[in-house]
């Protein structure tokens, strides 16, 4: 079996971030001193150094900043996903999140996306109305 260059390796710290995502949840850190949330996990706050943070589950909800469709990419698993579109986007609870934008359509900057899971990796895909509809990015 060929190395997996698209998960990481957990550890202590961030094995509770990988569990959840392996039972479908999206969890971000938040900070006790100055209720900043915050992504990547980290064990201290990024903005005032607080040592007091404590995992939440994320609402699953962001809005695209960005992205790049990689038509080449030969670290496993990747080569046999090209095109693929890796993105930024912007969670719902404010911290910025490199991740996968799955499904059909076009991207555009600001559309809004909710989180999915793929063998355990949150990614995301177009947010849809209950009806199975796309949600209007007010375009």
């Amino acid at each position: 079996m060929s190395a997996r260059y698209d998960l990481p390796e957990a550890d202590a710290f961030t094995r509770a971030y990988w569990d959840a995502a392996a039972d479908g949840r999206l969890l971000i850190r938040r900070c006790g001193a100055c209720a900043r949330a915050h992504h990547y996990p980290r064990e201290f706050c990024p903005y005032c150094w607080s040592e007091d943070v404590t995992w939440e589950d994320a609402g699953g909800r962001a809005t695209l900043y960005t992205w790049s469709v990689v038509h080449r990419n030969d670290l496993p698993p990747f080569g046999e996903r090209t095109p693929y579109v890796a993105a930024v986007v912007d969670l719902a609870e404010g911290p910025r999140m490199s991740t996968e934008l799955v499904g059909e359509g076009e991207p555009r900057a600001g559309m809004e996306l909710e989180v999915t899971f793929r063998e355990g990796v949150p990614v995301f895909r177009a947010a849809v109305t209950r009806s199975g509809r796309p949600v209007a990015d007010g375009r």
